[in-house]
């Protein structure tokens, strides 16, 4: 081994080789470790110094898979042929597939809420954790368009806000809003100063490739939903947050998280409702894609079925808006005189437009 080096280095050197150059499919042998250690590392091995620390690797529980064989060669003091194990093939198990990777990527290239640069930063993280194989194949990333939020606060935002919900505080942020010149600005009150939100947060969830924070607006005693990148100069308060049960809104009930996404399908922040509502059979796909696979199918016929979920009033107002008239509210009642009201006024707003 070269003296220049340490030998301390060189099984940290055999590590980042592996994590380099190796996968199933891309396998190293003893050569082939040497040559990468003498032409990018300066350092030489022999074959035992590579094996004994590729074993001392796996002692200290790295998953390293290699095959054996064995070759007949003679015994360097009796002359006589012996069996002898030889190693090859190694290669390092990773921690993800690159299928695994791939869709770990795409979830934050095409993220709603993460600015470009954190959003590069974080996919250069991702592809690390793979070869430089998988690297050669993610050259498409930079072709996704950065018209994402400026909000350059977002990941200092979501550590403070994990760490106020660990600790059971109240946080106060300023929230941010786009104005005709396509920028971030914050929310002011009528006399033009900044607004500034107190509230008690108790869960962060992603939806339609928007992040939000589920809280109690310290005004009130229901439940608000924010935008974590429309967050900013966010603080962590002494006071502790309101117990999420002693909310009217809770019922005593502690945050059901899966409950609460599953009813608040465009996260408006209104009562959640049992809703019946007649929908046409091609929609059922999109029914359960927004609704989920707790909602309720009876009075099937050949052309329609009637569906009972139950969902936040607001988002139902605006799904049977949406899809009307495949989608017509049954039930409640004021809650489709809404979709009425709605409608009535559209078609009056486009014929006044499109009357001269």
């Amino acid at each position: 081994m070269s003296s220049n080096k340490p030998k301390k280095l060189l099984i940290v050197n055999i590590l980042d080789i592996l994590r380099k150059y190796t996968d199933a499919e891309h396998t190293l042998s003893q050569r082939d470790i040497a040559d990468i250690l003498k032409s990018e590392y300066g350092m030489t091995a022999d074959r035992k110094a590579i094996r004994r620390n590729i074993i001392d690797l796996i002692e200290a529980g790295y998953e390293i898979e290699y095959s054996e064989s064995i070759r007949m060669v003679p015994n360097a003091k009796t002359g006589e042929m012996e069996e002898s194990y030889i190693w090859s093939d190694f290669y390092l198990v990773r921690d993800f597939t690159d299928s695994e990777l791939r869709l770990l990527i795409d979830g934050v290239l095409f993220s709603g809420h993460i600015p470009n640069a954190q959003r590069m930063e974080l996919i250069k993280k991702l592809e690390g954790l793979s070869n430089k194989y998988f690297s050669s194949h993610m050259k498409h990333i930079y072709t996704a368009p950065n018209t994402l939020p400026q909000n350059d606060q977002l990941f200092w935002t979501v550590e403070l806000l994990d760490e106020a919900i660990a600790k059971g505080r109240k946080v106060r942020f300023r929230y941010l809003e786009y104005g005709t010149d396509k920028k971030l600005h914050e929310r002011t009150r009528e006399d033009g100063s900044a607004r500034e939100y107190v509230v008690s947060p108790y869960q962060m969830a992603a939806k339609e490739g928007k992040y939000y924070l589920i809280c109690n607006y310290d005004k009130y005693d229901d439940i608000s939903n924010y935008r974590i990148d429309r967050i900013a100069k966010i603080e962590l308060l002494d006071e502790p947050a309101k117990p999420f049960e002693s909310l009217p809104w809770a019922k005593s009930r502690r945050l059901d998280l899966a409950e609460y996404m599953r009813e608040h399908i465009y996260m408006y922040s209104s009562e959640s409702v049992r809703v019946k509502f007649r929908a046409v059979k091609p929609m059922i796909s999109d029914v359960i894609d927004v609704f989920g696979t707790e909602v309720r199918f009876f009075d099937e016929t050949a052309e329609t079925v009637t569906v009972s979920a139950m969902v936040n009033e607001m988002a139902m107002l605006q799904f049977a808006r949406s899809f009307a008239p495949d989608v017509v509210v049954l039930e409640p009642k004021n809650l489709a005189q809404k979709v009425v009201e709605t409608a009535v006024r559209t078609v009056e707003v486009y014929k006044d437009n499109f009357s001269n």
